[in-house]
């Protein structure tokens, strides 16, 4: 079965299941922790996952509002786990490009991320990502391009 087809057919696992073995996992990456993320919601059908983060104060520029680089690893971290599910943890996603707009300050404390992809494809995958404020305003746009490979643990 080829990438394209994987992620069409029907999921091996409710999106309930396929949440649980995300929340529950020993082998989340430090990253993931750093960043202060926790996977709430999955809609494998649409091919869509929700993120939240508890965005430390360390992440702050010197105006109190978080840095840039922090929004876009957030919104990276959130596209990749998109793919990562829809292929139903057989296969990753590097990420080969991604643009980024940012369209309001986030300031430390409560964010979520939602992603979603766009085109699952044999050599390329296009996501895209937006970053909401405690508040439910939209603070970023990310899309990405990715291609999709088998996944294989590194080190």
């Amino acid at each position: 079965m080829n990438s394209e087809t994987r992620t069409e057919t029907k999921p091996a696992r409710t999106d309930a299941e396929m949440l649980a073995r995300f929340q529950n996992s020993k082998k989340r990456p430090p990253c993931s922790d750093t960043l202060g993320m926790r996977l709430t919601e999955v809609e494998q059908v649409a091919k869509r996952i929700r993120m939240d983060f508890d965005v430390p104060q360390m992440f702050a520029n010197p105006t109190g509002a978080v840095q840039g680089g922090f929004i876009a690893a957030m919104m990276d971290e959130a596209m990749s786990t998109c793919c990562i599910i829809a292929s139903n943890v057989t296969m990753t996603a590097p990420t080969l490009e991604m643009k980024t707009s940012y369209l309001r300050r986030l300031m430390p404390g409560e964010a979520h991320v939602e992603a979603r992809i766009l085109k699952w494809g044999r050599s390329a995958a296009f996501m895209e990502a937006d970053c909401f404020d405690h508040e439910g305003k939209l603070v970023a746009k990310a899309t990405a391009t990715a291609i999709p490979m088998a996944f294989k643990r590194l080190g």
